[in-house]
């Protein structure tokens, strides 16, 4: 018995070529060689200070902004200069004791927003 090859045919939903997309982005408390070198789901006020990772792709020549929002406040405004299609890029954020709750952080660019990520300090 002879049996056919199968076909699979696959459809992943991809960005266009060039299309500003925020590839990863994560929580850390420290990134090494450009890369994070953990993922926070959560933190401590005793932690200090926390990362907020970017690989962002289509981009190159834009300043894109990460939004660091406490409370319904922006807490701080951190401008990137994308330097290249595929950027690697972080921005920190010292965290008072006082400042324990919900932050999110928000990929800006232009009047567009990217994506917003969510991490709870206690």
């Amino acid at each position: 018995m002879r049996i056919a090859p199968a076909i699979v045919l696959m459809c992943i939903a991809l960005p266009a070529a060039g299309e500003p997309t925020v590839a990863r982005a994560q929580f850390t408390t420290g990134v090494v060689e450009r890369e994070p070198v953990d993922a926070l789901e959560r933190a401590s006020t005793g932690d200090g200070r926390v990362r907020f990772f970017t690989e962002l792709h289509g981009l190159a020549g834009e300043t894109v902004v990460h939004r660091w929002e406490h409370g319904g406040r922006v807490m701080a405004e951190v401008p990137i200069e994308v330097g290249a299609e595929r950027w690697r890029a972080w921005s920190s954020k010292r965290i008072l004791p006082a400042w324990t709750g919900v932050w999110q952080v928000s990929v800006v660019t232009g009047d567009s927003v990217l994506g917003t990520w969510t991490l709870v300090i206690d």
